[in-house]
């Protein structure tokens, strides 16, 4: 089976970057996600490397993200008893959001709460650990033509500016020749490192990224000169340190609960064609019917090869217990929850 669309090479990146990450010293531990980003911008591939002792800790609080309104009580809630409007900072939304929050903190056991009157005063159950030491956006190319590489040297400017990732990088795969076209990527941004795959799935770093100031301020370009030159921005405008600190810790907080194999939720592996593939460093989807790695818009109820698996499948036992794809999501899940542990 091959692999003919970006799809395919993102999990394959996903795969290599969990197994394989950091290419200058292997071993750094490491969440990866993918589709992660803020609203203006998403990236491909997300590689959060943690400390491990804080990574332990997070874990305490379950396996669910925790959203920003979370984040605001957890971590800054009183060791003693106080009235939670006294003890939290003031946010930039009305009180009841955070009144809301302090409720969901505690139906899941992270916050302490109790009543004095008609106050409630909230606890610390336990201290939120500082457990993202850095954040690595990945963009994935594997067919890199001179349209792809001018769209790309335009985020990738902006990434740089925006200073909210500590590294970017470009993955692309190697031409027919058995390499890639110097030229499209001569243009990129010089901070932006570059990994190139061949057809065994083997990295070779072709230039390394300069680290971003993601403690200070950063510029975030609204807009470029119409006709593409190479010319200032035309418009920009400055980000606080503290916003992109907040963003930083939601964007890992999100890759905390999702990883990169919950691809499969969109997907149908209940479909007798559905397969899980070896695909280098990882599981990979494939289709039986397609002889080929399917898309993840592919695989869905719609497909003319879609056949859902006989209901005799899903009253099985173990190994297969509710059926193939049912034991499918487990082993994936199962993976995922590995890597937050």
């Amino acid at each position: 089976m091959t692999v003919g669309h970006e799809f395919g090479f993102e999990l394959r990146v996903c795969a290599w970057a969990e197994a394989c990450w950091r290419p200058e010293r292997d071993g750094a531990p490491r969440i990866v996600a993918r589709q992660l980003g803020t609203k203006r911008r998403r990236w491909d591939t997300i590689v959060v490397e943690v400390d491990p002792e804080g990574l332990r800790r997070r874990a305490q609080f379950g396996a669910q993200r925790l959203d920003a309104d979370l984040l605001h009580v957890v971590r800054h809630a009183p060791t003693d008893w106080a009235f939670y409007r006294d003890a939290l900072p003031t946010p930039e939304y009305p009180w009841r959001y955070v009144r809301e929050a302090v409720h969901r903190a505690s139906d899941r056991g992270i916050l302490e709460t109790r009543r004095d009157g008609n106050k409630i005063e909230i606890r610390r159950a336990m201290a939120y650990p500082e457990w993202v030491r850095r954040i690595v956006a990945i963009e994935n190319k594997p067919d890199l033509d001179a349209s792809a590489a001018d769209a790309l040297t335009t985020q990738l400017r902006r990434d740089v500016a925006l200073g909210l990732a500590d590294e970017v990088w470009v993955a692309t795969a190697d031409d027919a020749a058995g390499g890639v076209q110097r030229a499209l990527l001569a243009d990129l941004p010089v901070e932006a490192g570059i990994l190139v795959f061949d057809d065994d799935w083997t990295a070779t770093v072709e230039w390394l990224p300069h680290g971003l100031a993601t403690a200070a301020s950063g510029t975030r370009l609204t807009s470029r000169p119409a006709d593409g030159a190479d010319r200032p921005a035309t418009g920009f405008e400055y980000v606080d340190a503290d916003w992109k600190a907040h963003t930083r810790l939601a964007i890992a907080e999100r890759a905390f609960e999702r990883g990169w194999r919950s691809y499969v939720d969109t997907m149908r592996p209940d479909c007798r064609q559905f397969r899980l593939v070896d695909g280098a460093h990882g599981y990979v989807p494939a289709c039986a019917a397609k002889a080929r790695e399917q898309s993840a818009a592919e695989c869905g109820g719609s497909c003319a090869d879609y056949e859902p698996e006989p209901p005799g499948w899903r009253q099985h036992g173990w190994p297969i217990e509710g059926g193939p794809g049912a034991t499918v999501q487990a082993v994936l899940a199962d993976r995922r929850q590995r890597r937050r542990e």
